[in-house]
């Protein structure tokens, strides 16, 4: 069976796209085949990828105080998480967090509020806070995740330099309403297209281990390829007490791999960044699968706390990779083959 994922790497790579069939065979495969599934995935990852880790930066701009039922969140409706709760961040303070995540090594910074979806007023605060910040880190990629939105709002957000939006749509449509009552899978698709029609590049992903099965993992991924997301978070989920999924333990490291490897199968050039619940599920797997996966957030999460970052970058670098934009990845992009357009067959005098 080894052999299968290899050959399955190389239908992937020659263009066959990977089918519903194939995702669960991965998901599927014995967990003695699990570093060549894992082998056969990391083909995928070098090929679009190389060795480079794309670092991403929460600042969670307002936190708590959500009137969405999601049942999986701390911040939510009836859940009675001891989290940090509190209104939108002065821009001040917004740019401080920011700064410290890019200090730290991170390209792209994740702006997030809590809440249905912005108002008028939300999108002026966060347009200010973009605008700012991209005039103090010239460079810096800015995402946005703040829920729903309306007509006209990705636009606003686009003009004011937004590079990506953020909007999960967590699980197979087939399992939303299990989840959440509050508003509809429709409504999540919705706002990633409105993303998309403004020229924002759509940011969407899933969480697993929310009492989903097999095939619904596969359908929410198949979702996520025929919706293009640009950037695939996999988030896996963390049971706060106060919650209606405290208690709810369905995952192991090993299954987590093969998750994150089924959407490199699936959406083999597209970025799968290891998001929210890493270190609680994949645990001393971690560094294994970064072998799969190009991306991760550094440091804290929204309402929970991550590994240190000095520990993410170390990880990053004792398994053989490059933070994206780093020296060493420059360097190693400076080192590639130039094409000669000098000398035989040119008009210019060969470098001799």
């Amino acid at each position: 069976m080894s052999a299968h994922f290899h050959q399955l790497a190389d239908a992937v790579l020659a263009g066959t796209p990977a089918t519903p069939e194939d995702a669960l065979a991965v998901l599927r495969a014995d967990d003695a085949e699990l570093m060549s599934v894992v082998a056969a995935a990391a083909r995928l990852r070098r090929a679009h990828f190389g060795n480079a880790v794309k670092v991403n930066y929460l600042v969670n701009l307002k936190s708590g105080l959500c009137q969405e039922n999601c049942n999986y969140c701390s911040q939510a409706l009836g859940s009675s998480a001891p989290i940090l709760k509190y209104s939108w961040l002065s821009e001040a303070e917004a740019l401080a967090q920011a700064g410290a995540g890019l200090g730290g090594g991170a390209s792209r910074v994740c702006l997030v509020a809590s809440g249905r979806g912005p108002s008028t007023r939300d999108i002026d605060k966060v347009v200010d806070v973009v605008g700012a910040l991209k005039r103090e880190h010239p460079g810096v990629e800015v995402c946005a995740c703040l829920g729903l939105l309306k007509e006209g709002q990705a636009e606003r957000l686009k003009d004011a330099g937004v590079d990506a939006y953020n909007h999960n749509i967590n699980t197979a449509e087939s399992h939303h309403d299990a989840i959440v009552q509050t508003h509809t899978y429709a409504d999540r698709v919705d706002t990633v297209e409105k993303a998309k029609g403004a020229g924002i590049s759509p940011c969407s992903g899933l969480i697993a281990g929310l009492g989903e099965t097999d095939e619904q993992l596969v359908e929410a991924l198949f979702a996520l390829r025929e919706l293009d997301s640009d950037s695939i978070p996999v988030n896996f989920l963390m049971p706060f007490d106060g919650t209606p999924f405290e208690n709810t333990w369905e995952l192991s490291p090993t299954r987590c791999v093969k998750i994150l490897a089924m959407a490199r199968f699936v959406c083999p050039d597209r970025e799968i960044r290891i998001a929210g619940g890493r270190e609680m599920h994949l645990r001393s797997l971690q560094s294994v699968a970064l072998h799969v996966a190009n991306s991760i957030f550094l440091g804290d999460y929204l309402t929970s706390e991550g590994q240190a970052a000095e520990a993410d970058l170390e990880m990053i670098r004792d398994s053989g990779f490059v933070v994206q934009g780093s020296a060493e990845d420059l360097a190693q992009r400076a080192a590639d083959p130039v094409i000669r357009r000098r000398g035989a067959g040119t008009d210019l005098l060969p470098n001799a």
